[in-house]
């Protein structure tokens, strides 16, 4: 199992054929691929931080993991971001994942549990809508599952 460095447009469409829950990401700072026998199992897409209050210019996100469920490419994946990421001179990488999942590859590859995160629900507005707006809203046009987040971090520096 190796990695190696990936275009945006090849992570996208990785992750367009395989994540369960989520759809291609519009931008990135690098994104890496996990190979087995020159077959593409696995990629990672780092960018800045979704939330504002975390793009501070020395922290980075991975937006997107995903795998074809090769075992050991997740764990894989996260170790060469934040390597990746320090090497660019980045001070902390930080991801999400859901409320359900349990984290055993972020763990693995020696990133930290940060607390919950985020909220069941979110518009990307800056005046929320009511919660009856919010969920009619949910229920047609959120590509995500509605549930609290788990954020993980690794300290670079």
């Amino acid at each position: 199992m190796q990695t190696i460095k990936i275009s945006l447009r090849i992570a996208n469409f990785f992750v367009a054929l395989h994540h369960r829950h989520h759809k291609p990401v519009v931008g990135h700072k690098f994104s890496i691929g996990c190979m087995i026998n020159s077959e593409l199992v696995g990629v990672a897409i780092v960018g800045r931080p979704v939330s504002r209050y975390l793009d501070n210019g020395t922290t980075l996100e991975v937006t997107r993991l995903c795998t074809d469920g090769a075992k050991n490419a997740c764990s894989k994946l996260y170790s060469a971001a934040a390597r990746e990421a320090k090497k660019r001179g980045y001070d902390k990488i930080i991801t999400y994942i859901l409320e359900t999942e349990n984290g055993a590859s972020l763990r693995a590859s020696g990133w930290d549990y940060a607390g919950k995160a985020g909220g069941k629900i979110w518009t990307g507005e800056r005046n929320p809508l009511k919660e009856t707006e919010q969920i009619s809203l949910f229920e047609k046009e959120c590509p995500y599952p509605q549930c609290m987040k788990k954020r993980y971090e690794k300290i670079l520096k």
